[in-house]
């Protein structure tokens, strides 16, 4: 009994493992809670940028749409189909200039439709007696110091760029061809294939005419115009204004038509004979302004 009394109860060890690593509820809760914070903060930035992105790209598409396309007048080929045409074998017909007269609108106009023909740009005026010369007048316009208004290529080399007159036309591999378009893209093609190019006013595009013109007055008017795949050199009998001109034109039927500089200027075609015809007073030949300086349009037989 009294080994039994002597006995001291054993004390229960209590061992309470706590293992470091493992954070509290409360703590990884927090945690976790402002992680998703920051990732939804993220997000919302992102997607805010990426909003801002797209307005400026639709911005930026819209002005180059607005500068290359929205002219005011639509636009029957583009670049990419006249450097096509370009490109085109050439077509064989008989060299020739076709003259025709009508009134139109009260406007008297000659034309001149061109037929197996070539075109370029040269400084020196023809001779009249150039028997491989059919046809030719001025091209694009410049100050009196030789400065030119509107692109100018001739045989390869530019003279000028510069897109403010919207109506062109472009000479290369015995094919020429106008058109309407802000765009460098023929005239660097043209460039390319040692060809000739220049820019003037847009009287006809697509059928219709411009808003306004910036030309005004009444005096001699020219100009090159297209109907179907022919084009043609057109002349007024008496003085008229732009807009008459243009309204005339488009009446007739031509698709398109840019202005051409020196109404009064004296210059000549040949028939299919060879036969040449003056159009305006011989006496005021050869052009002794700016000689050296103006970029002549020059319609050869071509070879």
């Amino acid at each position: 009994m009294s080994d039994i009394k002597d006995q001291h109860p054993e004390k229960p060890i209590i061992i309470i493992e706590r293992d470091d690593n493992v954070k509290s509820g409360a703590s990884v809760k927090g945690e976790v809670s402002q992680s998703s914070g920051w990732r939804s903060w993220l997000r919302r930035i992102l997607v805010g940028v990426a909003v801002v992105a797209a307005l400026l790209a639709a911005v930026a598409g819209y002005k180059l749409w607005n500068y290359y396309y929205n002219i005011g007048v639509p636009i029957s080929v583009s670049p990419k189909e006249n450097i096509g045409k370009l490109k085109e074998p050439a077509k064989q017909e008989p060299s020739e200039v076709v003259m025709t007269s009508d009134t139109i609108l009260g406007v008297a106009l000659d034309f001149y439709a061109i037929h197996g023909l070539r075109a370029s740009i040269q400084f020196e005026e023809p001779d009249t007696a150039d028997t491989s010369v059919y046809l030719y007048c001025r091209s694009a316009d410049h100050t009196p110091d030789g400065h030119y208004l509107g692109s100018l290529v001739a045989g390869g080399k530019v003279y000028q760029t510069d897109c403010s007159r919207l109506g062109y036309m472009a000479m290369t591999n015995d094919n020429m061809v106008i058109g309407v378009s802000r765009s460098d893209k023929v005239r660097s093609f043209v460039e390319e294939q040692g060809g000739s190019f220049f820019r003037q006013f847009i009287l006809v595009s697509g059928g219709v005419i411009p808003s306004r013109f910036f030309l005004h007055g009444k005096v001699e008017r020219r100009a090159i115009g297209r109907m179907g795949d022919t084009l043609y050199f057109i002349a007024t009998h008496e003085k008229e204004t732009l807009w008459d001109l243009a309204d005339a034109l488009r009446e007739y039927g031509f698709t398109d038509a840019i202005y051409i500089t020196g109404g009064s200027d004296y210059v000549f075609y040949r028939d299919r004979q060879g036969q040449r015809h003056d159009i305006g007073d011989s006496s005021l030949y050869p052009n002794k302004k700016w000689v050296g300086i103006i970029p002549w349009l020059v319609f050869k037989k071509a070879e």
